[in-house]
């Protein structure tokens, strides 16, 4: 069947590029749907070059023929060398903070792009934005989504903006809210929004409209509403998930939780923390429904129903198919401190080392299991206590968790910490994005030794002033059950995996020595 054959649009002009000639220009690639819409445009043979900030985290995500350029659409003049050539671009840009001038940021930050994308000479952009009427008063992020199409489209150039409500997928923030309630709480009091219609798309029919938007001419360009099939609320997606699991919630809206309260609880229960809760919660209390279905006349897609979007993502996450997370974007880290001219006091390190009868591999693979379901090894419950403190200060958290693969990549979230460094079977360096009073790091180092390896765990503390140096001494105590506990725990995990291995027996000594700078 052809696209005359379902009503859909039959224009001769030009498509806005072309596998194989057209360059296109993504950011946000180590965002949630710019990850997953990386692949895509690699496998459809597009020329593509990506913009990031940290551009040594994404050039080991992409594939050898994408090419990876630093930008940073908050500094105009880094945006000229990521256009140069660039025939449509995706703005994938959004920030996520609850408190602050984010919606200014945001405006910046598409000036910024919009204006390099037009003295480059680029035919067209293609945006993310979300649901909701303009004529209702609408939450600050959802304000913020449209306001940045109004900016991009100013340039006069065309712009295709797909306003989309939740996004179903492994990964998904809205996914993880939604599965997170009904595994652990069988019988819920919730907050009125639960009730509020949206009609969430799955991932995989996003990524289609985010690839049709290349085939299909810049004079197409506007806006176009998608969404699922369903037009459900987040209670009914709640049960959706559910059926799919075998498992009956039991659902009780009350009126009295406010958006800051079931900000609060969302990060208690489930792995989002208060700000990105809240962010959800400001924007779900508005009906998020496909008013326009001009999308479904010029777009090929027939968007599935919530019932598949859920297996779908439970199929990937079983098989260990998340690609990415709501976390792995930088964004998600919250606003940390601008630690530029912060005179930071005296560096405090926390050496330790320990010598375990096993080959380097085998304890790097332990090391690099660290955190999430897994846990740390030792004294969970005081990570667990510590990251409860942090989510009331409004912070990440250990809700965060980390990939499914038992591979870790720079830029990768681990609980509260996103990996810095890695050399296989070397290092693994974490750096802390919990709210603290300084800059902190947990570094751990592989070395053989003969026929043993040593195991050295590295904590290191950038204190601010006579706060900082007071925050971690007042944890002296706490440290050393979680330290010492750790690394003895990742001696022995490597032990056992050895014995599992079938290995030479293992001598009973270790050796554990403690070192302080």
């Amino acid at each position: 069947m052809n696209k005359s054959d379902t009503g859909l649009s039959t224009s001769t002009a030009s498509p806005a590029a072309t596998p194989g000639t057209s360059l296109i220009l993504l950011t946000g690639a180590s965002g949630y749907i710019g990850g997953r819409l990386l692949p895509s445009l690699e496998n459809q043979g597009y020329r593509l070059r990506c913009v990031a900030r940290h551009p040594e985290i994404l050039k080991q995500k992409v594939s050898p023929s994408t090419e990876v350029v630093a930008g940073d659409v908050l500094d105009r003049a880094s945006l000229d060398n990521a256009f140069r050539g660039v025939d449509v671009a995706y703005y994938m840009v959004h920030s996520m903070r609850s408190t602050g001038s984010f919606e200014e940021t945001d405006r910046q930050a598409a000036r910024n792009f919009s204006e390099a994308a037009k003295a480059a000479g680029v035919k067209g952009l293609v945006y993310v934005g979300g649901l909701g009427s303009d004529e209702e008063e609408l939450s600050a992020h959802l304000r913020s989504r449209h306001e940045v199409g109004d900016i991009l489209r100013q340039s006069g150039l065309p712009v295709c903006e797909f306003r989309a409500s939740a996004v179903i997928g492994s990964g998904s923030a809205s996914f993880e809210l939604v599965r997170e309630l009904v595994e652990r709480l069988p019988i819920m009091l919730t907050p009125k929004w639960v009730k509020g219609k949206a009609q969430p798309i799955a991932i995989d029919d996003l990524l289609d409209y985010l690839m049709e938007a290349l085939r299909i001419p810049t004079c197409s360009y506007r806006i176009y509403e998608v969404g699922g099939k369903d037009k459900v609320s987040y209670a009914d997606m709640m049960r959706a998930y559910g059926r799919q699991r075998g498992l009956k919630p039991l659902i009780i809206p009350v009126p009295v939780l406010t958006p800051w309260l079931s900000a609060l609880w969302l990060g208690l229960i489930t792995p989002l923390y208060a700000r990105i809760g809240r962010a959800i919660i400001e924007s779900i209390v508005h009906v998020t429904v496909v008013r326009d279905n001009a999308a479904l006349t010029t777009f090929s897609v027939r968007p599935m129903g919530i019932d598949e979007a859920i297996r779908r993502a439970l199929v990937r996450e079983e098989r260990h198919f998340s690609e990415t997370r709501w976390s792995d974007a930088l964004s998600s880290s919250g606003r940390l401190p601008a630690w530029g001219g912060v005179r930071f006091g005296t560096r405090i390190v926390d050496s330790r080392t320990w010598t375990v009868e096993a080959p380097p591999d085998v304890v790097f693979n332990c090391i690099e299991r660290i955190g999430g379901d897994h846990g740390w090894y030792a004294c969970d419950w005081l990570w667990r206590l510590r990251g409860s403190i942090d989510l009331l200060q409004g912070g990440v958290g250990m809700r965060r968790r980390r990939p499914l693969s038992t591979t870790l990549r720079v830029g990768d979230t681990v609980d509260s910490f996103r990996v810095e460094a890695i050399e296989r079977n070397r290092l693994l360096r974490l750096k802390s994005e919990m709210n603290l009073p300084g800059r902190a790091w947990l570094e751990f180092e592989v070395k053989e030794a003969g026929s043993s390896t040593q195991i050295r765990q590295t904590a290191i503390f950038d204190p601010v002033g006579l706060k900082g140096q007071l925050y971690w001494y007042s944890l002296y105590v706490p440290h050393e059950f979680v330290f010492n506990g750790m690394l003895g725990g990742i001696a022995q995990a490597a032990l056992r995996e050895m014995r599992d291995l079938d290995m030479p027996k293992i001598p009973n000594g270790q050796t554990a020595t403690q070192h302080r700078r």
